[in-house]
């Protein structure tokens, strides 16, 4: 048997070669691990893949499990959305950057949102002071949204949002926008990241109670898949999870866990698997471990496809493909040696490109210290344009398929992230597993053992506790004067003394009485940003039904 002959070489080349060879010069370290605490042996062989099960486990791309990739072509097609994440200030700040982006080759936009809108405060609620404009845009009314796509045809351009609480009003503003410029809700396309249990698990933007948030999910599901077809509903993020410090397997078990809750819930809704399930998306993380982030997509890909499959029964093969947006990992980035975060960020580009990403965002060397500024955004999206057209590594389709060590990897990852979703499924689902503290345990005891073994000296970071220079004070960073807020809060009272106020109560009750029942949400949510209704007061009418989730301390 081949097996026995390389168990033979295998010992005898150990025995004789590498046992001697360490002997001579000890290796750097006791034990090898990737950067998610896993193993890695000094050398990996067919023994540790299974070669006979080709098709059934790494195939072919295009096709089922998806292993190697959702499209047939890949990036021999066409490349992957390059979709740099901006906004800061002001609606017309924001569009300025948008537009400098789009003329730099950007082929997407990725809208940030300021700390208000994201938890559905206006500018002027006192609970908004000092964060307006801070970590994005500030975004009111449609008058605001009308101003951050001015002169951007959104029948041309693919959004994606950062946004979940109040997803539903930022969608309906998005397609209140679209309609002033004449475009169709057909013809709109993008994604909200509309995913409300990883802000409970690791974020922390969340607004209502678990159940009327999945009720506002399903309905944007119900409501897009009728009318707003080429919009992706939700994007299920790993990525905030791993920032909060999980391992590449926690990652992918906890974000699939999450889809598997939004299927169960949409499902139970009462729509058609084979109508939505094609428009989910999730987003992940790109770490600095480069083969065992290439492995995660690839595990996340082929565990999602028999999720899909297996457990719910889709039968539409575009309900079994997980398609992903990445974005390089900001937990990563120092604020020591600020120009190393190009190096870190190229290495995770490549992790993504790799993996088969469908879309990027590269992180900015200064976002350690600041919002980035141009310059930072443009070597940002330059590392992507280099990956793309110099690097050569989109020329064929997973190249690293039938690396030992990366299948062996693979297997690895998705083994463990069937484990937790086992554990989550045995405990009732992610709700009950959130309500225990069990993955907000699971991710804090991970992020606890990185930050030992880097306090200790045991895992490196460049810059940081190993390789360190004396450095001057940081300049030309972008700061977000208060003068913004100041700005913002005036037009927003200018809007509200233009509006038709009687008009907006009447909306707003309109809505307050549908949430009371059992009414799909949207269209309400619709009729009142179209009437200049502001973020925060359709939040807080909904506050005013639904209440608000207070989170359980677990020590």
């Amino acid at each position: 048997m081949e097996d026995d002959k390389i168990k033979e070489s295998l010992s005898d080349w150990k025995d004789k070669i590498y046992n001697k060879s360490v002997a001579k010069n000890p290796e750097q370290k006791k034990e090898f691990t990737t950067v998610s605490f896993t193993p890695v042996k000094p050398l990996y062989t067919p023994l540790d893949t299974e070669e006979n099960k080709y098709e059934e486990k790494v195939g072919y791309p295009g096709v089922y499990p998806f292993t190697r990739g959702v499209q047939p072509t890949m990036y021999r097609g066409r490349y992957w959305t390059m979709r740099q994440y901006a906004g800061f200030g002001t609606a017309k700040e924001s569009n300025e950057r948008y537009r400098y982006l789009l003329g730099q080759g950007q082929s997407g936009l990725s809208v940030a949102f300021d700390l208000p809108t994201q938890i559905g405060y206006d500018s002027d609620d006192p609970m908004a002071y000092g964060e307006v404009g801070k970590v994005g845009v500030a975004i009111d009314t449609l008058a605001d949204m009308e101003i951050l796509f001015d002169k951007i045809p959104l029948d041309k351009v693919s959004t994606s949002m950062t946004i979940n609480a109040p997803a539903s009003v930022l969608l309906s503003l998005y397609i209140a926008v679209a309609e002033k410029q004449g475009v169709s809700q057909d013809q709109i396309s993008g994604t909200i990241q509309n995913d409300i249990l990883k802000e409970y698990i690791a974020r922390g933007t969340y607004i209502f109670p678990p159940k009327p948030s999945m009720r506002l999910i399903t309905n944007i599901f119900e409501y897009c898949s009728k009318s707003v077809p080429k919009w992706n509903t939700i994007s299920i993020s790993g990525y905030h999870i791993r920032e909060a410090g999980s391992t590449a397997a926690q990652e992918v078990g906890f974000t699939l866990a999450n889809g598997i809750a939004y299927v169960d819930a949409a499902i139970k809704a009462g729509l058609d698997i084979d109508k939505f399930a094609g428009r989910l998306s999730f987003f992940f993380n790109a770490h600095n471990d480069l083969l065992e982030e290439v492995a995660k997509y690839r595990a996340a890909r082929r565990l999602w496809g028999k999720i899909m499959k297996e457990r719910f029964g889709a039968k539409d093969p575009r309900s079994w493909m997980l398609r992903f947006h990445t974005q390089t990992a900001g937990s990563t980035l120092t604020a020591q040696q600020v120009d190393n975060n190009i190096v870190r960020v190229t290495i995770q580009t490549l992790a993504a490109v790799l993996g088969g990403t469908q879309s990027l965002h590269t992180n900015s060397r200064d976002e350690a210290l600041a919002l980035p500024t141009e310059d930072a955004v443009r070597i940002a999206l330059r590392t992507q344009q280099i990956v793309a057209h110099e690097s050569g590594v989109a020329n064929t389709i997973d190249p690293l398929a039938g690396s030992y060590y990366v299948e062996a990897m693979t297997d690895s990852i998705e083994k463990e992230a069937v484990d937790y979703i086992n554990k989550i499924d045995a405990m009732g689902g992610v709700v009950p597993a959130i309500e225990a503290g069990y993955i907000q345990g699971e991710i804090q005891n991970a992020a606890y053992k990185y930050e030992m073994e880097v306090e200790a000296g045991e895992r490196i970071v460049v810059g940081v506790n190993k390789f360190q220079v004396k450095e001057d004070s940081k300049k030309d960073l972008l700061k977000i004067d208060m003068k913004v807020q100041e700005e913002q809060i005036k037009f927003l009272q200018s809007v509200r003394a233009q509006r038709n106020n009687d008009l907006v109560k009447e909306k707003l009750a309109a809505l307050k009485t549908a949430a009371e029942g059992e009414s799909n949400l949207m269209p309400f949510i619709l009729d009142a940003v179209r009437v200049y209704a502001g973020v925060g007061e359709i939040c807080n009418t909904m506050r005013s039904v639904f209440g608000e989730y207070r989170e359980n301390v677990f020590i």
